[in-house]
Order: C-alpha cells, then structure tokens, then sequence
C-alpha cells in the first residue's frame, strides 16, 4: 500500500541537492543561520537553562554541542531537546507562509545538528536534511488546514515530529523504508496544547513543545534504524494525525506537488520576538510612526481589523508573564509604541508591568474583519488624542516571501541575536553557516568554538 508516509519517505531519502532549485537552497541556507542565532539568544533564557541543565544531567558524554551554550557535550537526543527549547524560546523563529503550524528551523535545524554531530555527517548532508524534512513538514502542516488549534492544541508541536523524524533520518542513511517508520513513530510522540495561553502561570511550557519535537525525531529515527515499527497509516489513515488531530484535513495535499512545487520557498522569517498575527500589524504601525512623526504618548488608541484567530487566540490584555506578552496581539502593538520591537531586549519583565505599555494595551480595539487577503493580515487605525488618525494595510512584512531581508540585514540579526558570543566567533559562524554545503560537519555554535 503506496500511504503518504512512504511516498514522502521516497522522496526525502531519495533528494539529491543538485535537484533543488538554487533558490530553494538558498531559502534552506539562511533560515538554517538564522534558526542556529534564535538557539543563541534563547539559550541565555532562564527556561532555556533549565532545559539544559536537565539535558545536560541525564544526556552528558556525547558528542553535541548546546548552542550558545558551555558545559560539556551532549548525547543527540538531549542536544536536539535543549537546542529546540532554545530555537524557540523567544518566538523569533521561523514558519511558513501561508500558516500550516509549522516551524521549520525549530524542528529541523537542532535535529538535524544533533544528527550531524553525532554521526560525523558533513555539511552537504545537513542541506539536503533540512530541504527534505521542510518540503514533508510543510506539507503536513499545508494538509491539516491549520485546524487543529481550533481544537486547543498547538499545532507545531504536532507537525514538527514528522519533519524531524525525516530530517534524522537523512542524517542517519535511513532508506525509504525505515523513514516511513521513523514517521509512525513519531507521531505517537506528538504533542502540544494551548492551555498555556489561558492560564496564570506556566506557560513557558510553549517552548518546550519544539525541543521534544527535536528529541521526538532522533529518537524515532534510531528506534526504526534498530527495527522498531510504526503505523504506514500515521498521516491519513483511519485514527492518524489528520483524523485525530485536525478539524479540517486535506489529505491530498500531503504529497501534491512533491519534487516540483518547492514548499523550502515558502519560508517565513520573522523581525519581532512576538507571535507571527502581530508581526504585520507591528511593522505598519511603527511604519506609520515614522513617516507621521508621533509618539506612542500621544496616541488615544489603536484599531485592529484582523482575522477571528487573533480575537479568540490572541486578545491577552494581562498577560502574566513574558510568553503571553508574546502572545498578545494588543500587547505586542502596546509595546511597539513606547520601545523599539526588532531589539528583542525590548521584550523583557519590566515591559510587563511598564504603566505605558498596560494602558496602551488596555486601549487596543480588534474588530473582527473577513475580507483581509491573508490570516496574518490586519487593516491598522491609529487615533490620536487631538484627533488627527490614520489608517494603514498591514498585509504583508519584511521576512515573507516576496519580502526578504536583505543579506545585510539578516546578518544584522544575526550579529544581534548573537551578541552574547564574542564578536569574531559570531561572524566566523555566520559565514560558515551561509555555506553549509562546503562544511566538514556541522558547525558548533557554542561558547568553547564554531
């Protein structure tokens, strides 16, 4: 029986990189840098911490490194669950566009490191790891109609076992076979909710979900490379990912388009360390702060119109802690009147209890509005306490296809992101990174050297 599973294993262990449009490389290139700079960042995060020190108690004596890390060498399973947790620790990691639940980087970059580092596999192999593992993923996310969050779950941590698991096994010479497996495996390791966004504290947990899909991954990889089975039916088959988990599910579009539509193009990058809904809306509102000459003082409120997604997941106005603060659309457009969004320092404690900050948000209206071009998209008014307002699109932001940051500026934040590292190490990483291909290994982009 020709299932999903095996017809997307077919293709990820047979991808060879000359296959791959140049674009679509280079797309896998600067999301892979610009994953390994959010792991960075995040791993200074205290939760980050913790998971490492976690890691490091029942993990140590392997050969992985823990991004922007010391301390000594992981096994890979640990190393892809810390370096996950980091990735997205600070919601400033990758997706896709359109939204499909999905994070690529999160998922596959710190897998597909792990994988490396364990192996000895060299640079060329993490390229064609990551292209197949992203054209899987986002075709699993592309086929679930992003639904499965209307049923309280968080739909990447639901996705990102499948790109995992098919990124470790490129990494680890799985053949078509005992891919399909790894992917049955995978998704009884699925899993993710959305409590944290209505509860009073914990929600921290929200960046665990990508480090155990990281760890999901390695472990089904090897678990099939040793002979454990799973179900060939785990995509669309009768109880599987898309009947369980989805309310709405197209199970043609799993394998539509395999080897000729690239998905790999359709990565996201993001500017602000906020959820992907308020990404647009805080780019057109700092745009139009710039161009009209005003402060966030004298604004009397701001008008959202947006997708009902962000009314029902994303009106936070008392967020309890800083995950939350992410979270919130009204919150993260509270903050981009008084700081500066695209530092990510920007988003720290005292922003959570700044009067300012509280009140603006307190002032936010969002109006629901179903004739927007994208669900990311919004209609922004700001009105300010003289009575002079303006209205401004917010469809699109720098970082979408169509819209990419430019090499410098990604390698502008790239040195932000990882300015905890001396500046030398950084550059050096940067350019290694930019290069995969010509690498012998994965590059280490810890505190002992890259």
């Amino acid at each position: 029986m020709s299932t999903a599973a095996r017809q997307l294993a077919r293709f990820a262990t047979g991808l060879r990189l000359q296959d791959v449009p140049p674009e679509a490389l280079q797309r896998a290139r600067v999301c892979m840098a610009d994953t390994v700079a959010c792991a960075v960042f995040g791993a200074q995060l205290p939760w980050s911490r913790t998971m490492t020190a976690y890691a490091t108690r029942y993990g140590a004596g392997g050969p992985c490194g823990v991004f922007g890390g010391s301390g000594p060498r992981l096994q890979a399973p640990m190393a892809a669950l810390t370096n996950g947790t980091s990735v997205h620790a600070f919601e400033q990691d990758s997706l896709r566009f359109p939204g499909a639940g999905v994070h690529p980087g999160a998922a596959l970059v710190p897998t597909i490191a792990a994988a490396c580092q364990d192996t000895g596999a060299d640079g060329a192999t993490a390229l064609r790891a990551f292209v197949a593992g992203c054209e899987v993923l986002f075709r699993i996310g592309a086929a679930s109609h992003h639904s499965s969050e209307k049923l309280g779950f968080h739909a990447p941590g639901l996705t990102g076992v499948y790109g995992a698991a098919v990124a470790a096994s490129v990494v680890y010479g799985l053949d078509a076979g005992a891919t399909a497996q790894a992917m049955g495996i995978a998704g009884s390791m699925s899993a993710g909710l959305l409590a944290f966004t209505r509860s009073q504290q914990g929600a921290m947990v929200k960046r665990l979900h990508m480090g155990r899909a990281c760890e999901a991954g390695i472990s089904a990889a090897r678990l099939a490379q040793g002979g454990f089975t799973g179900p060939e039916t785990v995509l669309e088959g009768r109880f599987g990912y898309l009947e369980v988990f989805c309310r709405d599910a197209e199970p043609a579009l799993l394998t539509r388009g395999l080897g000729q539509d690239w998905e790999t193009l359709r990565i996201c990058l993001k500017r602000y360390a906020c959820h992907v809904t308020a990404q647009a809306p805080v780019q057109a509102l700092r745009e139009l702060m710039h161009a009209q000459r005003f402060t966030g003082a004298e604004v009397a409120y701001v008008e959202l119109a947006c997708n009902d997604k962000v009314i029902s997941h994303h009106d936070l106005r008392a967020p309890q802690d800083l995950m939350q603060a992410q979270y919130s659309v009204p919150f993260c457009l509270a903050l981009a009147l008084f700081r500066d969004p695209q530092d990510p320092a920007a988003f720290n404690e005292s922003a959570l209890s700044d009067a300012a900050v509280n009140a603006a948000c307190a002032a936010v209206r969002l109006v629901p509005a179903a004739d927007l071009p994208t669900s990311w998209s919004a209609r922004l008014r700001v009105v300010l306490k003289d009575g002079r307002q303006w209205q401004r699109e917010a469809a699109a932001f720098k970082g979408m296809p169509g819209d990419e940051m430019t090499p410098d500026e990604e390698r502008q934040r790239f040195a932000l992101l990882c300015a905890s590292l001396p500046a030398a190490q950084s550059a050096q990483l940067y350019d290694k990174l930019s290069r995969i291909e010509r690498q012998a290994g994965f590059p280490q982009a810890d505190l002992a050297g890259t």
